[in-house]
């Protein structure tokens, strides 16, 4: 797979670089647990099925999926029931960790995070949100020289954590190849729009910003917020 428009801190050094685009639906399987915070995995989840609104052909098939079939309730006490479980979930492309104060507890889960391990291992991406950055890195899809980003607030904890890994602060996502990880809560919006731009093209994460009236996405100003794997 070819990287995509991942750029330094400053608009004028952004790379301009070919890329192929592989137009197919890719299946987007979004991790969720008790506790996990909603905006994380429902922020990414709207950027990507918006795009199917907006275009002519469907691109991502978009579902959650978690570790029991019994409903569970984010952070913010929202009841959300999972569309699959770890038994009989499809085959992921692209998967999606998020956050929440459930992870704390998550990362001591060897069930989930041996999932992780095995969908990372055969997925297209592996993503976070937030502090779902710790659950991938437990699961060694982030590892010693990968960069990465998490919620500002968690950020000192990342590094005592994982020390190997190059934590940045005040970016909104770090694309490190097939591994991408974003700051807290509404940086996932701006995660899943880059991967978009990324696998689709510009206009494709454009016209998905436009139609949830995200107006914080601009790709010059986006890209000048990103950290590059260069």
């Amino acid at each position: 797979q070819t990287p995509a428009s991942r750029v330094s801190h400053h608009p004028s050094q952004a790379r301009k670089e070919p890329v192929l685009l592989e137009r197919k639906v890719r299946n987007v399987g979004i991790l969720i647990f008790p506790d996990v915070e909603l905006l994380d995995f429902a922020g990414p989840y709207e950027a990507f099925t918006t795009v199917n609104d907006g275009g002519t052909e469907k691109l991502f098939e978009v579902f959650t999926v978690a570790e029991q079939p019994e409903p569970l309730r984010s952070r913010a006490g929202v009841r959300i029931v999972p569309d699959y479980t770890f038994d009989d979930a499809p085959h992921i492309d692209i998967l999606i960790v998020p956050g929440g104060q459930g992870t704390r507890r998550e990362i001591n889960n060897r069930v989930v995070i041996d999932w992780i391990r095995a969908v990372s291992g055969d997925a297209e991406l592996t993503t976070s949100v937030c502090t779902g950055s710790f659950l991938i890195a437990e699961a060694g899809a982030l590892r010693a020289g990968n960069k990465a980003t998490t919620h500002w607030a968690s950020a000192n904890r990342m590094r005592e954590q994982f020390p190997g890994i190059e934590t940045h602060e005040d970016v909104r996502w770090v694309d490190d190849g097939a591994v991408i990880s974003s700051a807290g809560v509404s940086a996932g919006i701006d995660m899943a729009l880059h991967v978009i731009e990324r696998l689709c093209g510009e206009d494709t994460a454009a016209s998905s910003a436009r139609l949830m009236e995200y107006d914080y996405w601009k790709p010059a100003k986006q890209k000048a917020a990103a950290v590059s794997a260069t």
